[in-house]
């Protein structure tokens, strides 16, 4: 069981340093909102891997691979939202003014980026077929589902956890010498466009 945990510990921290959606989410967030809201996000997008770990380990996730109906409904539902926030960042960039000053980090903010973690990871169909694909190869032979699947999401959340920490804390840093609102402006316009980007690819994904 050690060197399996530890096999997928080594696949799981390559696929999740990897550029993606989770890891645009916070690097974006902690750029433009600071490192309070990134790390919000992040632990949003860590509840999301959660609840798909758990659902992996009591079968639901077959069925996103099983019905295409399910997993086209997900994908669509995803799409939709990542439409939605990349939307809402253009609308923002329209109402700003050069002259703005950068909006305050409070607990509204921080919310709503937990809010946009947990549902870009939970409406990422994507998400729940890693869990389901990756988590056989390493099961040691006639070991518990239930118990090494929840071992290995833990593995997974903690390297993430690791993961957005140090993320998080170096897109803030080049945020607060970027505080300029162009650049601010700039970041969300690139973010907005990111997201349709993102909301394209999953609509064109297969199960």
């Amino acid at each position: 069981m050690i060197t399996a945990a530890l096999a997928f510990a080594v696949a799981a921290m390559i696929i999740n340093v990897a550029p993606g959606l989770d890891t645009f989410l916070v690097l974006r967030t902690s750029v433009t909102r600071g490192r309070g809201c990134g790390l919000a996000a992040a632990l949003g997008i860590m509840a999301g891997c959660a609840v798909w770990g758990l659902a992996t380990a009591i079968g639901l996730t077959a069925l996103l691979t099983a019905s295409h109906v399910a997993y086209t409904a997900v994908r669509v539902c995803g799409a939709a939202y990542l439409v939605w926030l990349g939307a809402t960042a253009l609308w923002r960039v329209r109402r700003k003014t050069e002259a703005e000053t950068p909006e305050p980090v409070v607990a509204a903010g921080r919310r709503a980026a937990f809010r946009a973690g947990v549902g870009t990871n939970l409406l990422n169909p994507k998400a729940g077929v890693f869990y389901m694909s990756l988590v056989p190869q390493f099961m040691p032979h006639g070991a518990p589902v239930f118990g090494t699947t929840v071992l290995f999401t833990a593995i997974d959340v903690a390297e993430l956890a690791l993961w957005f920490w140090v993320l998080s804390g170096a897109a803030a840093a080049m945020g607060e010498r970027l505080r300029r609102p162009s650049f601010r402006r700039r970041m969300e316009q690139l973010s907005g466009l990111a997201f349709l980007g993102f909301a394209a690819h999953l609509l064109a994904g297969r199960p």
